[in-house]
């Protein structure tokens, strides 16, 4: 049975001295780090490492670094000690070889690691009240039995108040290949104190096993489609952007790329060649935590609300990406380095991707009443920067795109496995429709809190909301059809909690008011917004208090260095919420004209239909930033025409 988690690890590679305060951890540094936090005795012989990462260094040391500069190189250590049942956070200084500060826990534990995994799987598999659960379900040979790790929340009540706690479902493999997720153990679910080892098992009663073995990998369904025809993308002269570490290069973008544990990916000083005028536009973007709330108040599901960033360290659960398969074209990869719980690291080779893509035309004109009425067109293409998670049963693919004329969007990409019960008489419900003969779908949310850390042409800046009303029939509107825009200024962080609204074309426009372009007007971006809703559970729910950033669309806060997490970070697994970014906020400080943190919350409210079983398509969510006043002009103009525009 513990073969479920069996070793992935892959041995580590030195990689690159760092030579920029943001660049990412190597292996070798990541080494050094655990041994002088042993060697201090901190830590116990339970003691296991969960996270570690180069800390966020200060913004004015990287705004003013110079290259070939010193820094004192800090290095991250988050983990749990089991002896003590409490977590740790660690920051050590490789420069100095000591460790800087290090604090244990009070609210929240390290992200839940393979070390929980490995242990919960022992500690049921010893428990006669679990193994005669799954017995009386009719399973005999508990090899076939897949248990799924889920985050709890909260410890159950009969587990100690520090319980290091997680809740176990299960599933039924009719044979090592096959899709488990078909087969639920419906009604039977463990809570598990992985560090005392007590267990509390809930079981609900027993309901018949589905049968259909809903396949999907390309060797086990029935048959494959025919008269796809290959696309081959190729770049015979190469791709047109360039890297040098972790710096990227492509058409007047310029920006930095890393792995975090909560976030993922990470990207730092994006900036922009206008003409030769070096321009910020952010000092750091990235997710920086999501969360899952479930909507069917079942046993089996209602207490559900992942924070896959936080609790489960989504940046650990990078693919190793392949060329074809996730990426297509002429690519360039980074890898990633992830501290294992025995201080080890683990190489990830090809964690991020980075490729170009053709999107159509960027503009196009034919001018008819002209001597030369030949249309001219451009094609815009796009640099991709990507990532691929795996989280338990879905995938989450994080896409930063950015365009020849100033764009850059965000995309996230949901795949994978939809959560399943098991139903009697193929009884349907508006909070688990029924997908499959047998199983329904609990209805759920994904909601993705992005945090845009702006330097907009420097660090003072403002945000102001922008709607479109209609304007009453009168002397000024004769045919009644008159509509305007309307900017209202955001002074402070309660007036800056806000909501979409597309009725009204809602969006937001970050300015500096103290840059203007040449029609005199402040320069800016506009974030542009999907239509998405926020988390439904209310206020006073476990859900709401932890996941506060869910509440609005927008919030908009002061800089400030320890403010990074909307939840609790690296300890946000059991945290209480107190902290994070509805916290932050109620301080209700002036977020006019300073360095201001935009934070976007969006997602996906996804109601489970027939199409999402046995594996879902891919359901996208995002948001766009635009230059708005930000150029004098269309930046675009010069791309050249493509061969065929000039035949």
């Amino acid at each position: 049975m513990e073969q479920q988690a069996e070793d992935m690890a892959v041995a580590a590679e030195p990689g690159s001295a760092p030579t920029h305060p943001l660049d990412p951890c190597t292996g070798d540094e990541l080494v050094q780090a655990v041994a002088i936090l042993r060697d201090t005795g901190r830590l116990g012989e339970k003691a296991f490492f969960s996270a570690g990462y180069a800390a966020e260094p200060p913004k004015d040391l990287v705004l003013g670094f110079e290259p070939g500069s010193s820094w004192d190189r800090i290095v991250r250590l988050v983990g749990h000690d089991r002896e003590r049942g409490q977590s740790f956070d660690a920051r050590v200084s490789l420069t100095e070889g000591r460790v800087a500060a290090f604090t244990w826990i009070e609210d929240g534990q390290a992200s839940v690691a393979a070390d929980d995994y490995i242990a919960m799987l022992k500690i049921l598999w010893r428990n006669e009240e679990w193994i005669a659960a799954v017995k009386k379900r009719g399973i005999e040979d508990l090899s076939l039995v897949h248990i799924e790790p889920w985050v709890a929340g909260a410890p159950h009540p009969d587990l100690p108040a520090n319980a290091r706690a997680m809740h176990a479902i299960a599933f039924l493999h009719a044979d090592r290949a096959d899709n488990y997720y078909a087969r639920p153990l419906e009604g039977l679910s463990a809570h598990v104190d992985c560090d005392s080892g007590q267990v509390v098992i809930e079981d609900h009663g027993v309901l018949p096993m589905p049968t259909d073995p809903a396949e999907y990998a390309a060797d086990r369904v029935d048959r494959l489609r025919e008269g796809l025809k290959p696309i081959e993308i190729t770049q015979p002269e190469g791709p047109s952007f360039e890297v040098e570490g972790n710096v990227v290069r492509w058409q007047k973008w310029q920006f930095r790329v890393s792995m975090q544990p909560t976030e993922g990916l990470v990207l730092h000083d994006i900036r922009y060649d206008d003409d030769g005028r070096d321009r910020p536009i952010l000092y750091r973007a990235a997710l920086s935590d999501m969360v899952v709330p479930y909507g069917d108040p079942s046993p089996m599901h209602g207490w559900k609300h992942a924070f896959d960033g936080g609790e489960a360290a989504l940046g650990h659960a990078a693919n190793s990406l392949v060329n074809g398969c996730d990426c297509l074209g002429e690519i360039h990869y980074f890898d990633n380095f992830v501290l294992q719980g025995n201080g080890e690291p683990r190489h990830v080779p090809n964690a991020i991707c980075l490729h170009e893509e053709d999107f159509g035309i960027l503009w196009k004109h034919t001018n008819v009443f002209t001597q030369h009425p030949k249309p001219e067109v451009r094609r815009s293409r796009r640099l991709v920067v990507s990532t691929i998670v795996t989280l338990g049963n879905y995938e989450y693919g994080f896409y930063w795109y950015f365009y020849l004329d100033g764009t850059i969007q965000v995309e996230i990409k949901l795949t994978g496995m939809v959560g399943v019960s098991v139903v009697e008489n193929n009884a349907d419900s508006d909070m688990a429709p029924i997908i499959a003969e047998s199983i329904a779908s609990p209805i759920h949310q994904h909601i993705f809190c992005f945090r845009l850390d702006f330097n907009l042409d420097g660090p003072n800046n403002s945000v102001y909301e922008l709607e479109v009303e209609p304007l009453p029939p009168g002397a000024d509107n004769p045919y009644g059809s008159a509509f305007r825009s309307v900017a209202s200024r955001l002074g402070t962080e309660s007036e800056a909690q806000r909501e979409v609204n597309p009725a009204r074309a809602r969006h937001w426009r970050v300015v500096n008011d103290g840059v203007k372009n040449h029609l005199g007007k402040s320069v800016g971006y506009k974030l542009l917004p999907q239509g998405s809703s926020t988390m439904y559970a209310p206020e006073d729910s476990l859900h709401a208090q932890r996941g506060g950033f869910a509440r609005h669309n927008l919030w908009v806060t002061p800089y400030a260095p320890d403010e990074l997490d909307a939840a609790g970070g690296v300890f946000t697994n059991l945290h209480s919420g107190a902290n994070g970014l509805a916290a932050y906020a109620a301080a209700n400080r002036s977020v006019e004209d300073t360095d201001v943190v935009v934070w976007h919350t969006l997602g996906v409210t996804h109601v489970p239909r027939p199409e999402d079983w046995p594996v879902m398509p891919v359901e996208y969510a995002g948001f766009t930033l635009m230059p708005t006043g930000f150029f004098d002009r269309n930046p675009s103009l010069d791309v050249p025409p493509t061969k065929a525009c000039h035949t």
